[in-house]
């Protein structure tokens, strides 16, 4: 009977195992809205990280997070980094590429809840008198990862705060266009 057991568990276990093991390798969760400014005006929100507490939606989640900055002000190498409560967690965005009025690409690491590190990317185009904004994120799932998206959907997560960002993102760069 106790043999039964546990060669019933340990075929759930194995199955558990193969299904985590064959979920997605990457992730990507992506945004995008029109803003209603110049887009050298909404890439100076996103490009200089000074500017991203006015915007971004996980500085109201937590306004007491513990923030500071390395590096240029603006461009490549400037850097943000955050320790806050456990909706926001602990982490660090740097530059990595910057393309004035074109796109921003950060490395985006994760210290807690979990440890991880993403890419994330902003381009900016102009269309119809507006700029096009697209916010994407990607990275790699660990086997943790994959285990935990099994419960938790990543893009249903992430992908709310992103188009709050981006409206957000919208208040601000209309107002920074006006004269």
């Amino acid at each position: 009977m106790i043999s039964k057991i546990l060669i019933g568990l340990a075929a759930i276990i194995l199955i558990f195992v193969v299904v985590v093991a064959i979920r997605p390798d990457n992730f990507k969760v992506e945004r995008k809205a029109a803003i209603p400014a110049p887009a050298v005006v909404v890439f100076a929100q996103v490009n200089d990280m000074h500017k991203w507490q006015s915007w971004s939606p996980w500085a109201k989640m937590d306004p007491n997070a513990k923030i500071s900055f390395e590096g240029p002000e603006a461009g490549v190498g400037a850097a943000f980094s955050w320790a806050g409560n456990d909706k926001i967690g602990e982490g660090k965005m740097t530059i990595l590429e910057s393309h004035p009025n074109d796109l921003v690409r950060f490395k985006l690491e994760f210290i807690k809840p979990f440890a991880g590190t993403s890419e994330t990317l902003f381009t900016f185009q102009p269309k119809d008198g507006q700029t096009e904004v697209t916010w994407t994120m990607t990275g790699k799932n660990n086997f943790l990862s994959k285990a935990i998206s099994l419960f938790m959907d990543c893009d249903k997560m992430v992908g709310p705060q992103f188009e709050e960002g981006l409206a957000n993102l919208k208040a601000q760069s209309v107002a920074a266009a006006k004269p």
